[in-house]
């Protein structure tokens, strides 16, 4: 039964990686002139009249050609790049979700950054290490978001809850106690089964002090219990097993909720939704901030089959990630800087950001610790164990042994 349950995680993933080899064509994409560039990216919220598109065009202009710009969903960026790719066909300029673009430089369709070159000096050295491979980087951080803690304020007051007093898990789940005992809700969050579910513990995983090679040791253990206590003691809704970050926002917006855990993104919505917010680290399971995984995307540049394309490409990125246009990317995506000295100028400029700035500084890569291409299939057996767990199908600790048990032996380590 282990066994089998292990094998159909493992194929979920060999799915996924099969979808890139019968998918179609990634649709017009035949080379033009030399002058004629490509850039693909994940920001299908923007249209050719945006900020963004405008940033984009007028970066190509500087590098003296005419950049088209295309965008995708995430997933379906992933399979199309990875295609393009084995085809021969790749953008010039890839803007991918930073844990993916290890998968695509074990694949060697990126180019190395140091091959360009592009100066990484100034960049923060926890967001460069999402795309870094055996020691090597493959892609420039446009931003980076993580998560903490919104508080609705009101909420909070009725139920005499201070939240600059929590400082570890105890204090935490004292303070939903409280709040569930005014007649409100404690705390919404996301534990789709996907990456965003990943992406939601992992503050929880790691502020107990568990590791992504261990996922069933101890302190994981500890961390998706936390979460079950929270369900079984009502002070987190069911729904949060379907739920996904938005899904889960607006759960939040309903007003009824103490604490939502969501990322920086949410920061325009939440100026919006009339509640009274605030905004406070993820705590640790002894104290102190819990680090959260980095979000955001980062600037690549695939492999040509004509090298003399990388001069302009490297201009084209040279200039999204120059300290004007990334200030101005940063504020259209919400992200916080990849660079300290922009991000001085952003809590200048909208002090509620200060928040987040500290949680992207202490936040850690998936890809990290050589990680590498081992991340996605070590993700997918985490949401599913923390998906079972949630439901009752499995308790936490055996949940967390067969997710150990599928990438052991997937990796056989």
């Amino acid at each position: 039964m282990t066994g089998a349950r292990a094998r159909r995680v493992l194929t979920a993933t060999a799915l996924v990686l099969g979808l890139a080899a019968a998918c179609s064509g990634p649709g017009a994409d035949g080379r033009g002139g030399e002058r004629d560039y490509r850039f693909w990216d994940p920001y299908t919220q923007f249209g050719d009249d945006s900020e963004w598109a405008a940033l984009v065009a007028d970066c190509g202009r500087r590098a003296g050609v005419s950049l088209h710009r295309t965008g995708y969903d995430g997933s379906d960026l992933t399979t199309r790049a990875i295609l393009a790719g084995q085809q021969g066909s790749s953008p010039d300029v890839l803007v991918l979700d930073n844990p993916v673009v290890t998968t695509l430089a074990e694949g060697e369709l990126l180019l190395p950054v140091d091959e360009l070159p592009v100066d990484l000096g100034d960049f923060e050295e926890n967001l460069l290490e999402s795309g870094e491979l055996d020691g090597t980087r493959y892609g420039v951080p446009i931003g980076a978001n993580t998560l903490a803690l919104y508080y609705n304020a009101d909420v909070l007051a009725d139920a005499e809850v201070d939240p600059a007093a929590i400082h570890d898990w105890a204090d935490l789940s004292a303070a939903l106690t409280e709040i569930s005992a005014k007649g409100h809700r404690g705390i919404t969050f996301a534990a789709i089964g996907n990456e965003e579910g990943t992406y939601q513990f992992l503050p929880w995983f790691w502020g107990s002090g568990a590791d992504l090679e261990e996922l069933d040791s101890p302190a994981a253990v500890a961390a998706l219990r936390l979460w079950k206590g929270w369900l079984d003691a009502d002070l987190a809704p069911n729904s949060v097993i379907n739920n996904n970050q938005t899904t889960s926002w607006q759960e939040f917006e309903t007003g009824t909720y103490g604490f939502a855990l969501n990322g920086t993104w949410q920061l325009a919505n939440a100026r919006a939704s009339g509640i009274d917010f605030g905004v406070i680290p993820i705590p640790s399971r002894h104290g102190g901030p819990a680090p959260g995984a980095a979000g955001g995307e980062m600037v690549t540049v695939p492999v040509q089959e004509d090298p003399r394309r990388y001069e302009r490409s490297r201009a084209i990125v040279e200039c999204l990630v120059s300290d004007d246009n990334l200030l101005t990317t940063d504020t259209v995506l919400s992200y916080v800087a990849p660079v300290e000295a922009l991000t001085a100028r952003q809590r200048a400029e909208d002090p509620e950001l200060s928040p987040w700035i500290s949680a992207v500084r202490e936040a850690r890569g998936r890809t990290a610790n050589d990680l590498g291409t081992r991340y996605p299939l070590i993700s997918e057996n985490l949401w599913t164990a923390v998906g079972n767990a949630l439901s009752g199908a499995e308790t936490p600790q055996d949940a967390l042994a067969f997710a150990q048990e599928a990438v052991t032996s997937d990796f056989g380590r």
